[in-house]
Parts: structure tokens; sequence; C-alpha cells
């Protein structure tokens, strides 16, 4: 196969697609989603058995347990496959609308309509789940989507694939719609990102290294985040109970994740109150911790956290804990250290609470509540298309507002300049 040809060939598929896809109005929008549900949901035993022989493969080629979690697709995975496509189907449709429609003293109206981008690349590893995600934002959103995920997940991606295309034709719309990229030779990716006559945007989903390139090398506009250092942090106002079930979900829900904590911060007051007890279910459920000198006073036997901790995503049941003096130490903490994914304050003091959510440089900022919620799905998105710590554009979990753009519209009666 050339791939130079093959990625043309796509991007120029995608580009006339974008524009049938652009017109379509919501309803068939929808039902091409409702589709696409029952699609997968008529093809769980040949989506479970392709999603096994990746994971046979994968393990073969050595894989880490993180990789093999976000490969794996369970029952439940599914189902929440199948709940946010008929999610999106529900949401509102932003393409068209107008707002900001205001009179100026010249008699004309001036206002602005969200349009899609056009065509969005999506590069992502293991996690067939984005598949779906991707291809229903993208559809709901007008844009057509080139998705060119791991070559782990090729028969999972595969099989996911003949379901957005049963969908796609159930209703008439163009299959080039949504494609997937059926090679694994990595020259793919460089073709993807270096087409800007047939791409607009590029969303990369995976670890660090793939998403530096892609920002390194790529000559069109890209929706990313590096990394997730997240952070929870215990105030001296937190409530105990809270403090420790977000603390252990936060960290141990899944461990593959982007919002996933890895550094937890505790007020000094609390340190000696709460740490063993975290300890004790950490090291219960298999968690290596790491402390500063602070937290080693009150749990000796844990590893000894160095610079490097503080700056590490580990994915995998390892967390650094730090005890700080105060709330401004632990902001200090993740407005340095963080990657401006997603931090958490426990507190039951609201003026504290508030500052937090003001002072906290990340996209998502929370209050008594776990770091793994952010998501998009988890925020009524229906599904994400990745998340963004840029501050441009988008920022957070990217949604269907994310995939549009918007133009001004002018509405005059023979209106002239004079």
């Amino acid at each position: 196969m050339n791939v130079k040809e093959y990625m043309a060939e796509l991007g120029q598929q995608a580009r006339i697609a974008s524009r049938k896809i652009a017109k379509a109005d919501t309803g068939i929008k929808n039902r091409a989603l409702l589709a696409m549900a029952d699609a997968i949901d008529a093809s769980r035993e040949k989506l479970v058995s392709a999603n096994a022989e990746d994971l046979q493969q994968g393990r073969a080629n050595g894989l880490d347990d993180a990789m093999l979690d976000r490969l794996e697709l369970k029952q439940s995975q599914i189902d929440t496959m199948i709940e946010g496509l008929r999610q999106v189907a529900a949401l509102p449709d932003p393409i068209g609308a107008i707002t900001d429609m205001n009179y100026l003293p010249s008699g004309i109206q001036v206002g602005k309509m969200r349009v899609p981008l056009g065509v969005v690349g999506i590069i992502y590893e293991s996690r067939p789940n984005v598949t779906v995600e991707a291809a229903s934002l993208c559809l709901k959103s007008g844009n057509a989507t080139i998705l060119r995920g791991g070559s782990e997940a090729i028969h999972s991606n595969a099989a996911v694939a003949e379901c957005i295309q049963t969908g796609l034709k159930a209703v008439g719309l163009p299959e080039h719609t949504v494609q997937v990229v059926r090679t694994t030779d990595r020259e793919a990716v460089g073709e993807l990102i270096t087409m800007p006559e047939y791409v607009d945007v590029i969303v990369p989903r995976g670890g660090k290294s793939l998403i530096e390139r892609v920002s390194r090398d790529a000559k069109v506009a890209v929706i990313k985040h590096l990394d997730g250092i997240c952070h929870v942090y215990i105030d001296e106002d937190a409530d105990k109970i809270k403090a420790i079930n977000v603390a252990i979900n936060a960290k141990t829900h899944r461990y593959g994740t982007c919002n996933t904590m890895e550094t937890l911060l505790v007020h000094e007051t609390r340190a000696a109150e709460i740490l063993p007890e975290l300890a004790d279910r950490y090291q219960a459920i298999g968690v290596e911790l790491r402390g500063c000198e602070k937290t080693r006073k009150v749990l000796p036997n844990i590893i000894a956290a160095t610079e490097e901790d503080w700056e590490t995503e580990y994915l995998a049941p390892i967390l650094s804990i730090r005890v700080v003096s105060d709330m401004a130490g632990a902001i200090e903490h993740i407005n340095h250290y963080g990657s401006h994914h997603t931090d958490a304050i426990i507190t039951e003091n609201y003026t504290r609470s508030r500052s937090f959510l003001r002072e906290v440089d990340s996209s998502s900022v929370m209050v008594n509540a776990s770091t793994r919620f952010a998501d998009g799905f988890e925020y009524g998105l229906g599904a994400e298309i990745g998340i963004s710590t840029d501050k441009i554009h988008a920022r957070g979990p990217v949604g269907l507002d994310g995939l549009t753009s918007q133009k001004y519209v002018v509405l005059g009666d023979g209106h002239i300049r004079q």
C-alpha cells in the first residue's frame, strides 16, 4: 500500500463528505446516531471477539497493564458507548444557532452563527470506545472525521467502524463522513497531520510522546493535552469521610486514565489523622506510596518521593503524597507541577473553596468531587473528543461546541456604508 496516496484519498473523500454533512438537518443526524447505537447493540459478540484478538496480541507484544486496561472492551463499556450515542442524539444541535444578534447604529444587525470545523482528524491509542465517541460528536456537530487508532486496537476499531457505517447507510448519509484508517503503518500519522488542504483540526489522544510529536509536526490546528498530572488537596476543614472516599476513588477507580489523581496534597493539621487510614486502604489495594519528608514522619515505611515524582503521570498504582502548610502551598504546588488538567479540593470552607476555584490554573477545578469526573460523558456532553488544556478555542472536555467555530452574520435591508 502506498500510504501517502491512501491518506490523500481518505482526505479527499472526507472533504467532499464534510460539505454534505454540514448541510444535514438535525433529524437525519440523530437517526444515524440511533442506528449506530442499535448496530453496536446487535454486534456485541462480534465486538468482544475482535477485542479479545487485540488483547491476546497485546499481551504477546508485552503491552503494559495501563495499555491493556485502555484496550479492553467490556460489556459495561459497550453499554456506555450505546448510551453515549443516544445521549448525543438527544443533545441540542449547535449548528446554525445564531447568538449575540444586535442592531448597530448603522441599522444593520450583526450576530454570530455556529458552524462546523470541517474535517477533524483524530489520532488515538487503545480505547476502542474513542472510535464511537469521536464519530458521534463529529457527526452531530456537522463534521467529517478521519480516525487513526493504534495498531494494538486494529481489530476492535474495524468492528466498531462497521457499526458506524451501518448507521450512516441506514439514513443515507455519505459513508465517508466517518473513515477509520485501515493501515497500521506509522507513516499514516505523518500524512494525516500534514494535509491542511483536507484536514482542518487534529485531535491527538494518547501518550505524551504521541502528542508532542503531533504538536511539533502538524501543519493544521491541534486540540490537545500533553499529560494528566492531577491533584487532590485535603484541606484543614475537610470532612474526613469525604476526603478518604474521594482520595481512594480519584486514584483507584482506574489507573490508566488522564483524570486519575497522581499526587495527593494534605494539610499538615490533618496528616496524622487521615494519612494512616488512607495508607492502609491504598496498600490493601496494592498502591505504592511515595511521600515527602513530612509525609514519611506519619508513614515511615513508604518510599521517599523525589522531584521527579511530582512531575510524573504514573498511569499505574503509584501515588505521591505531599504534606503542605496551607492552601496557598497546595495551589503553588499544583500550578508549578501540574499539567493544567484536573485538580480538586476537599473542604467544608466556602471561602477557601471559592479561592481554590479561582486560583488553580487548570481546565477542570473541583470542590469535594473526584477528579475522575473530568470526562465529557460525566459532564453531560454525551461523550468527548478529548480534553484540552489549551486556552484558545476549547478548554477541558471537548464536546459539540468545541467541534464548531463561529462566523459573523450580518442582516440588512439594502443598507450601504456611509
